[in-house]
């Protein structure tokens, strides 16, 4: 039982997000989140799910053959038993990245393993949970999110990114909250500013919605 995990689902579908948007993945999003994010469009996986071994996981990533994997949540850290799921997912021979919200340390993630870390904004209304130490960890194969409601959240990561000098430790993506703040004024915020950053909005919501599992 030691390394079992608590699986809200596993799913092939593109990538919506990152540097690898539009890449075939196999999803394992692990259920519970210590944080309550105002925008937060995975709140179904905060509670339930199904306890999976990590060879069941292992065998059902393997049914999709696929090249690349991500682990989500929830918060996928908040099981202690993910840190060896990972390093299994890549001693497989996968491309493997974890989404994570960054209110729980990174140390001990396998270094192949490319680290999606969220840096709340105010708008997230979950800002004090963030775990700057978390910064130290950073590699080059990482990626530092911001997710932004408004002008404010852009300002406040914008100065963010300029004090701690994100883009010289790995790649920094800036979205918006969908529904909430148009994509096209973020866009044009970073181009007025020569922002060192990639745009992106979530793939998956404009080819399917918010239909779960896709």
């Amino acid at each position: 039982m030691g390394q079992d995990l608590r699986i809200t689902e596993i799913f092939y579908s593109l990538q919506g997000e990152t540097r690898s948007t539009g890449l075939p993945t196999v999803f394992v999003r692990l259920t519970g989140c210590p944080l309550r994010c105002r925008y937060c469009d995975t709140a179904y996986a905060f509670t339930g799910g199904t306890r999976w071994s990590q060879e069941a996981i292992l065998q059902e990533v393997s049914a999709y053959a696929p090249s690349y994997v991500t682990v989500t949540g929830g918060e996928p850290l908040a099981q202690s038993a993910v840190l060896p799921l990972m390093r299994a997912l890549c001693d497989q021979g996968y491309t493997v990245s974890v989404e994570t919200s960054g209110a729980l340390s990174i140390a001990g993630i396998d270094p192949r393993v490319s680290v999606i870390l969220d840096i709340k904004t105010p708008g997230s209304g979950e800002e004090a949970r963030n775990e700057y130490a978390n910064l130290a960890y950073l590699k080059s194969l990482d990626q530092i999110k911001f997710v932004l409601t408004d002008r404010n959240d852009y300002e406040w990561s914008r100065a963010f990114i300029a004090d701690h000098r994100l883009h010289e430790r790995c790649e920094v993506l800036l979205s918006p909250v969908a529904g909430v703040l148009p994509p096209a004024d973020l866009a044009d915020w970073i181009l007025a500013d020569r922002l060192p950053v990639r745009f992106q909005m979530q793939l998956h919501k404009v080819l399917w919605g918010d239909v779960h599992g896709r």
